[in-house]
């Protein structure tokens, strides 16, 4: 069962990390559609406040049960975390900024364009995750293979 977990963890971290990946490719699509409309982000949009979260919780569970390190768990949620600070850039940068639909300032540009440094900040983030939950299941397929050798080696050296 736990090395199952594993396997479900790696999985649905890899989901995450294609599913950060996405978000570059969607921002880009609504940058770059013309003429812009209020739908042109909303692929960009769905993705980063419903499947990504929902990935990014799946994953802290699967990391749980996967019994990974606390720090591991914890560092698998981040992402999650840094989805909100995704928001809150947007926000500041309306409020602060003075950006509105139609004008943007170069002060709204300036905290805007953390949005996109958070975002590579996610990718490595989760790229380090991915690095780590592959240890973690790895290092588990070794265990469980030593065990089994062990195993194997008393059962001939009883007969």
């Amino acid at each position: 069962m736990n090395q199952a977990m594993r396997r479900i963890y790696v999985v649905l971290v890899g989901l995450l990390l294609a599913s950060g990946a996405m978000q570059f490719y969607f921002a880009a699509v609504g940058a770059f559609t013309k003429p812009q409309t209020e739908d042109s982000f909303a692929l960009h949009t769905l993705n980063g406040r419903m499947i990504f979260p929902i990935l990014a919780i799946l994953a802290t569970i699967a990391a749980a049960l996967a019994k990974a390190p606390g720090k591991l768990i914890g560092l698998t949620i981040l992402p999650l975390g840094l989805g909100i600070v995704q928001v809150l850039i947007i926000v500041l940068g309306n409020v602060i900024g003075g950006a509105t639909e139609q004008r943007t300032t170069p002060l709204a540009l300036a905290i805007l364009g953390l949005h996109a440094m958070n975002g590579m900040i996610i990718m490595g983030v989760i790229g380090n995750v991915m690095r780590q939950a592959r240890t973690h299941l790895t290092a588990a397929d070794a265990v469980t293979a030593s065990a089994t050798t062990a195993k194997a080696a008393t059962a001939s050296s009883a007969r």
